[in-house]
């Protein structure tokens, strides 16, 4: 046991970053309660913690209060591809604002520290390239993908109230496009879809003329970057992500490479409100918390191909 041990809640810890975040804490030796109502997590993810003494899993849906004793708390549960935030935009709202409100309310009577998983969706299709925190964003409030970017905003709000009037430890981590192993196939996501796609034999789909741009992190950075958060001194909100900005005809051509598939790219039409730009500056990340992205994308997609093919997509 460490000597500063704590027990520490992941909502959404069945999912992808959650999985990976109780994977990290668990190998640190906290005590973990993973919280998740399998909506889009999946068991299989932390089914290999299940055994271990500092592991525990409660099936939840945050969007209902819950009582535990907790001194940490990083609040990952909410859909986050647009396919499956799309499919049931009242839940997705839902669970940005009534699943943050619970958990601010257990964080404040537990006197505990909490973390939010933002998103750089809260920028919209940002007007100013690459994104600074200070950016207010350009969101359209009405649109498809607004119950996401929304609510993740709204959530800000709330936890940044809970810690003006209430005094509550928050930390607010805005997260760029992470991927890596656990993704799911059907997510919807840019490089899952691209490797299960290639894999496969199936046509790339690719959205525009493919010269939108995204930035990748590797998942194990990202979680990296979420337990420094936890453990200083900081608010936020703090960008987390990689600031090497890809376009995205350039990404199916590397992972055609990566994956040495003979699929074909397929063209359609841009989906309403797709940010054209999307790059984070993480200034604020390397200044404070001594975080920096150390995983290559080409090194990150071998790993993440060799998962999907672990699996047996193809």
């Amino acid at each position: 046991m460490c000597a500063d041990r704590l027990k520490t809640l992941v909502t959404g810890g069945a999912g992808f970053l959650g999985s990976h975040l109780c994977q990290r804490l668990v190998d640190q030796g906290h005590d973990v309660i993973c919280l998740d109502n399998f909506s889009t997590g999946n068991r299989a993810n932390i089914a290999h913690l299940e055994s271990l003494e500092n592991f525990t899993l409660i099936e939840h849906n945050i969007c209902e209060p819950i009582e535990l004793n907790v001194k940490r708390i990083y609040n990952l549960a909410c859909p986050a591809s647009p396919e499956h935030y799309q499919k049931d935009p009242i839940f997705t709202t839902r669970t940005c604002v009534l699943g943050s409100l619970n958990m601010l309310e257990l964080a404040l009577k537990n006197n505990a520290s909490i973390l939010q998983a933002s998103t750089s969706e809260v920028y919209g299709d940002p007007r100013v390239h690459p994104q600074p925190e200070n950016y207010r964003g350009h969101v359209n409030p009405i649109g498809p993908r607004a119950c996401y970017d929304e609510g993740k905003r709204c959530a800000e709000t709330l936890f940044f109230d809970y810690n003006r009037m209430h005094g509550v430890d928050i930390k607010v981590a805005r997260i760029f496009n992470t991927y890596g192993p656990r993704m799911q196939e059907e997510d919807g996501r840019v490089i899952s879809n691209f490797i299960v796609q290639a894999l496969m034999g199936a046509p790339l789909t690719v959205y525009g003329r493919g010269e939108q741009t995204r930035s990748f992190c590797y998942v194990d950075d990202l979680i990296t970057g979420l337990i420094l958060l936890m453990n200083s001194n900081e608010t936020g909100p703090i960008n987390f992500g990689n600031p090497n900005e890809w376009t995205i005809l350039e990404l199916a051509k590397l992972i055609l490479d990566k994956t040495r598939s003979q699929s074909e790219i397929q063209y359609f039409p841009l989906p309403t409100d797709d940010p054209k730009m999307r790059c984070p500056i993480i200034t604020q990340a390397e200044q404070k918390l001594h975080w920096s992205p150390k995983v290559p994308l080409e090194e990150g997609l071998e790993k993440t191909i060799a998962y999907f093919m672990k699996e047996e997509v193809c």
